[in-house]
């Protein structure tokens, strides 16, 4: 097991709960949600409770993930796109700790559970969707027929548009999964070659040079996907927000 690099994604049932025969147990994948979730509010409680003038090391941390998130919104969906920002925000916390808290050594990586990450990625669309409606009515299905299109291709260009504003969970969630999947598998791989090799003498030793070299150096590259992967999430998030609020495109 020990060398299994698909092992540490395994779900294991912490606090078996069966109710009607539908399994709601309390899971790792689900400890280290709630995790996540404490880790994050915790930390902007403590970093945001002074609010000094002067802002500390910590405080400017709180401040510029606001303001990453804020400006992005903003930028994307103008200032009446602003009332998402919690909604936002949250989803850009909760990703951005949760793929951190998975670089520990024998932490759980929660997003890089594809259930998880389509979870998050149909709760954006999901939101896309029921402002969209709410707000707009079925003014908010211009979204699927672009401005200035002849007439003669409409139904072609709304059915790629349909097609592409459906497959938008996949690509989030997918991309998210895959990133963290694929970084912890690598690192995994090459930290068993170290072991593997080291086993073998003073020879062997020498030979997991070059392995180690490469856990460290994927290990830091694993710290900046952490970052991007929350990042892209955010943007792309702000930007399906905007089709709510302006699904003309206006």
């Amino acid at each position: 097991m020990a060398n299994d690099p698909i092992h540490q994604f395994q779900v294991s049932r912490w606090i078996p709960i069966d109710v009607g025969g539908v399994d709601l147990s309390f899971t790792n994948v689900s400890a280290f949600m709630v995790l996540t979730v404490v880790t994050a509010s915790a930390f902007l409680f403590l970093t945001s409770a002074g609010r000094g003038i002067v802002p500390t090391r910590l405080q400017s941390v709180s401040e510029m993930a606001y303001e990453f998130v804020a400006s992005s919104l903003r930028d994307s969906a103008g200032s009446h796109g602003m009332k998402f920002f919690p909604f936002v925000f949250s989803l850009f916390t909760f990703i951005l700790v949760a793929n951190f808290i998975g670089l520990f050594p024998y932490f759980y990586t929660v997003t890089s559970q594809i259930i998880v990450t389509f979870a998050l990625a149909l709760l954006v669309i999901g939101t896309v969707i029921i402002y969209g409606f709410f707000k707009h009515g079925f003014r908010f299905l211009k979204l699927f027929v672009p401005s200035g299109v002849p007439m003669a291709i409409v139904p072609l260009v709304s059915a790629i548009e349909i097609i592409s504003f459906l497959s938008r969970p996949i690509s989030l969630s997918v991309r998210l999964f895959a990133s963290m999947l694929a970084g912890h598998i690598t690192v995994k791989i090459f930290a068993g070659f170290v072991v593997s090799m080291a086993a073998l003498g003073p020879l062997g030793v020498g030979g997991a040079i070059l392995p180690l070299f490469m856990t460290v150096a994927i290990t830091g590259l694993e710290f900046l996907v952490a970052f991007l992967q929350a990042y892209v999430f955010t943007v792309l998030t702000c930007m399906y927000i905007n089709d709510a609020v302006h699904p003309d495109g206006h």
